[in-house]
């Protein structure tokens, strides 16, 4: 949409959408717009023509103005006030013994209210908290409870590989991760080596995971037997990061390891799963083996065939066969011409 534009109020928050009215706005400008705690101040990350009509679902409200180097200065300085105040509200907290854990507060540009954020195992009854908490700061404070997730993404820190937390420094929205992820990459199920700084499965679970699916699903299974080039073998091992394969040979001794693009032919003629053989191929080859013997004794038969036993052909047993016939007749003929020359005259 021509006229509509992202804007981001946190380095990886959520993006929410505003009409740019009529100002001409490009990604990295900031802006001061209205939301549900107030004016605040956000950088442009999605520039006009570039929206999917698809993600604007509610009536969008209009940016209020560019911002100018003051609202920069302010938004600042409400960043510092609010982690001030979130010291004196944690006081509060103890001081009241409630079971929550405040973990990050905001104000809005005017500084007219104070929100903060906190995690809790149970549904708790803040009310005389926030009565006290306005009291103290002199201004509207609201409660909002977050999961470990945002809790993990609010702090911010530092994770097992080294790196920032993805869903500090860029990830804008939470996978949906499931333990089959981790089986799938083969990794230990011991939940403090697959979980992150919340305490959840590690997002990264996701980022390989169609990647390993693909691969796995083009190679046989460990412990399954093939047949290769140089006999049948067996899988023992399948490095998906080295997209290799390892077989063990039927003497138990020798194994090798082959690269994965051969072993995607396993239905052609490098590599071809034992089962294929034993209940495709082999009955196959018996059935022309079997066809081949029928041939070969028709042939071996046909010597003592009942023709040239003088049987004739089958249906006709007992029948002289043509070529017997015309010699007998000659032979006749010959044995009449014979008895004729030897009766003379006054026989």
């Amino acid at each position: 949409m021509a006229d509509v534009v992202g804007v981001r109020f946190k380095e990886a928050g959520k993006i929410y959408y505003f009409q740019a009215g009529e100002f001409e706005l490009d990604v990295g400008n900031y802006v001061v717009v209205e939301t549900s705690h107030g004016h605040e101040v956000g950088r442009v990350v999605v520039a006009p023509n570039q929206v999917v009509v698809s993600e604007i679902k509610d009536p969008l409200k209009k940016v209020v103005r560019l911002a100018e180097p003051e609202d920069l200065d302010r938004a600042q300085e409400r960043k510092t006030e609010a982690s001030e105040d979130l010291i004196k509200a944690r006081q509060k907290v103890a001081d009241h013994g409630l079971p929550m854990r405040l973990i990050g507060g905001d104000y809005n540009l005017e500084g007219s209210q104070l929100t903060l954020y906190f995690t809790a195992e149970e549904r708790v009854d803040f009310r005389a908290l926030v009565r006290d908490l306005a009291a103290t700061v002199k201004t509207r404070v609201q409660l909002l409870q977050v999961g470990e997730r945002d809790r993990a993404k609010l702090v911010d820190g530092i994770g097992r590989c080294g790196m920032r937390l993805c869903c500090a420094s860029w990830l804008t929205t939470f996978p949906s991760i499931s333990i089959k992820m981790a089986k799938e990459q083969e990794l230990p199920l011991n939940p403090t080596k697959i979980s992150g700084a919340c305490g959840r499965l590690l997002c990264c679970l996701v980022y390989e995971y169609d990647q390993y699916r693909e691969i796995r699903g083009q190679l046989p299974k460990a412990g399954q037997m093939v047949s290769t080039p140089v006999g049948v073998a067996k899988v023992v091992g399948i490095n998906v990061v080295k997209e290799t394969v390892s077989l063990r040979l039927e003497d138990g001794l020798t194994t090798i390891e082959m690269p994965a693009f051969e072993m995607r032919l396993q239905y052609g003629t490098a590599v071809r799963p034992l089962e294929l053989m034993e209940e495709v191929e082999a009955p196959v080859r018996e059935e022309e083996a079997g066809a081949r013997g029928g041939l070969v004794g028709v042939s071996a038969d046909s010597g003592d065939s009942p023709e040239k036993a003088g049987g004739g052909p089958a249906g006709q047993e007992g029948k002289p066969s043509s070529r017997r016939r015309r010699r007998r007749g000659r032979r006749g003929r010959r044995d009449s011409r014979g008895s004729s020359r030897g009766q003379g005259p006054g026989t």
